[in-house]
């Protein structure tokens, strides 16, 4: 069986503003950048902790995907508990809306309109 996380990957149609998404809003640092053959970025890797997030560039003109259909559901990651009112007033000063709350995990939507999860499950927050 596997022992972990190896690493997730999202297609971005903007991969600029989903870096900037994932680094400056969420706090990801970034592990690697992998260039495209016309130049610019063609994936650039982000740190999970001991995982990475993998944002590609999207083909021009591909399909987005409906909701409710197969695919990605959710990216969540891991916050303390005593971190949540942090993150909630860092989100607001980003502009990032929080969609939706759980007693564990703050709800929002990337650039892309990927669902991510910030969680502190199964600690209950202060």
């Amino acid at each position: 069986m596997p022992a972990a996380v190896h690493h997730l990957a999202i297609l971005c149609r903007d991969l600029a503003r989903c870096e900037r998404f994932y680094r400056e809003v969420l706090g990801l640092e970034l592990v690697r950048r992998w260039p495209a053959d016309g130049g610019g970025d063609r994936s650039v890797w982000l740190d999970l902790g001991g995982a990475f997030l993998a944002l590609e560039r999207a083909a021009a003109g591909a399909p987005r995907g409906e909701g409710g259909a197969p695919g990605l559901h959710l990216l969540a990651l891991r916050i303390g508990p005593g971190e949540r009112a942090a993150w909630e007033a860092r989100l607001a000063a980003a502009g990032a809306a929080v969609e939706g709350r759980t007693r564990w995990t703050l709800y929002l939507r990337d650039p892309e309109g990927n669902r991510i999860g910030l969680s502190h499950h199964p600690e209950e927050a202060p």
